[in-house]
């Protein structure tokens, strides 16, 4: 087990781009390095990692699910990242705290104990839209609390913004290093902290014991897992299909078009095969293939609670 390992905080609101941007800087992780991504999601079931999810086995992937990193009583956070590093033994650790989440209590909480010594926290990299900044969008804020102690603010989505554009924006933020990109790309170079190194000799003895989480399992592969949550930030609904289970892709875009949501992940076995989608706001949903393949998910945020048994029925008549 190696101390002082090098962990880098890769905040942002909801939809800005953090995925996109740690799936480039996986990318990009030097052969000689393993590392370990340890993600957080507002919902339940658990759909960062199906989307990170690629064939290297130098990337160790984690998840605390079912809201803020560190409004969840300490537990299931000092559970999730204690398991992750028994498991994984990483030479650098990547944490993404849900869009809806406290970055800065967060960075607290990994300077204390237990992780001191065991973690060197760097400066945390704030992902935001600018796409909406330019809009007038206001930030959560969270958020807004953060952009001050940022090492560095990646200005995603900037595609199509002229340099007037970026000025008024930049004029609204703080004196902090500033990097334009789009659909996430951000050189390994540029993360904040990428040059400090784990040290040899630190031990788990006092981190907290991290039993193996035990699954969720289907009553019958027809029947889908389905997980609700209610919190002062909004209302979750997500499902877990058995792999065998296909959707129509049509149906499914329609479906979800027809609905008020503030955030929807989904992986998906399709009639065209398996494919990811993220989308914010009822975008249009674009699809990419997907090689996470061990069962079909889909994870919608609203404002306010809907009607579950209406959400059950619908989706359920997407399938072939």
């Amino acid at each position: 087990m190696l101390k002082n390992i090098p962990t880098h905080v890769i905040a942002g609101p909801l939809g800005a781009g953090k995925t996109s941007l740690i799936r480039n800087l996986l990318a990009q992780r030097p052969p000689t390095e393993r590392w370990a991504v340890l993600i957080n999601e507002f919902g339940l079931i658990g759909l960062d990692a199906a989307l990170l999810t690629t064939d290297d086995d130098g990337v160790a992937l984690g998840e605390v699910a079912g809201g803020c990193l560190c409004c969840v009583n300490g537990v299931p956070f000092q559970v999730g990242l204690s398991r992750l590093l028994r498991q994984a033994r990483p030479d650098r650790l990547l944490i993404e705290p849900s869009g809806l989440g406290h970055p800065l209590q967060l960075l607290e909480q990994l300077r204390e104990a237990p992780w001191a010594g065991v973690l060197t926290v760097q400066e945390p990299l704030l992902v935001l839209d600018a796409q909406a900044l330019a809009a007038g969008e206001t930030l959560p804020d969270s958020q807004q609390a953060t952009l001050g102690r940022a090492g560095l603010l990646v200005l995603n989505k900037a595609e199509g913004l002229d340099q007037a554009a970026k000025a008024r924006i930049q004029a609204q933020l703080p004196a902090r290093p500033l990097y334009w990109t789009s659909q996430g790309v951000l050189p390994l170079a540029q993360l904040p902290g990428v040059n400090a190194q784990a040290q040899a000799g630190s031990t788990l003895d006092d981190l907290p014991p991290a039993a193996k989480a035990l699954p969720l399992l289907w009553r019958s592969p027809s029947e889908p897992i389905c997980q609700v949550q209610q919190q002062a930030e909004g209302w979750s609904i997500g499902w877990r299909w058995h792999p065998s289970q296909q959707f129509e892709l049509m149906r499914v875009q329609q479906w979800l078009s027809n609905l008020s949501w503030r955030r929807a992940k989904l992986v998906l076995h399709s009639n065209a095969g398996w494919l990811s989608a993220n989308a914010l706001n009822g975008q249009a949903l674009h699809w990419q293939n997907s090689e996470w393949r061990t069962d079909s998910r889909l994870e919608l945020i609203f404002n306010e609670a809907q009607d579950i048994a209406a959400l059950q029925v619908e989706f359920a008549q997407c399938l072939l």
